[in-house]
């Protein structure tokens, strides 16, 4: 896993939504992009963190942030998992784990004393100039929105 700091650039990714369509980072051009990698759809923590940003929607909106959650769940299972919590930002797909590799957050994970590799919960938040103006590692799941807007 290489580490991303704060400054860096951005590093550039093409994945599918949960409509199939293509989304590259270039897309937020301009923008304040919230870019965060969770585990998996519908677990208690990821469902946490996704109902704490979806309350805050209009918040980010206000400030001019967009929120993209990427997780390597299939664009199919990424639909109900937005359709159950009625998500207002997309999703993307990461199952190839490019997009993960890209920011430093796929590795070595344990869990009941077995290893495997897995996301590493951290949020992003990307300027519109697309350098990297904050890295959440310790993801406050329940309070997610708190954390980033203080």
């Amino acid at each position: 896993m290489h580490h991303l700091q704060v400054g860096d650039p951005a590093p550039d990714f093409s994945s599918i939504n949960e409509k199939g369509e293509t989304v590259r980072l270039a897309d937020f051009k301009g923008k304040k992009l919230v870019l965060y990698f969770y585990p998996k759809d519908d677990t208690p923590g990821c469902t946490a963190q996704a109902c704490s940003l979806r309350d805050g929607y209009s918040q980010f909106i206000a400030k001019g942030y967009d929120i993209l959650g990427v997780s390597p769940d299939s664009a199919k299972k990424h639909v109900k998992f937005r359709e159950k919590y009625q998500l207002p930002f997309s999703l993307l797909a990461d199952e190839d784990h490019s997009v993960s590799i890209a920011y430093g957050v796929w590795g070595p994970k344990k869990f009941m004393g077995r290893t495997y590799d897995g996301i590493h919960r951290t949020t992003f938040i990307i300027g519109g100039d697309g350098k990297i103006e904050e890295i959440i590692a310790k993801v406050d799941t329940e309070n997610h929105t708190a954390q980033l807007l203080g």
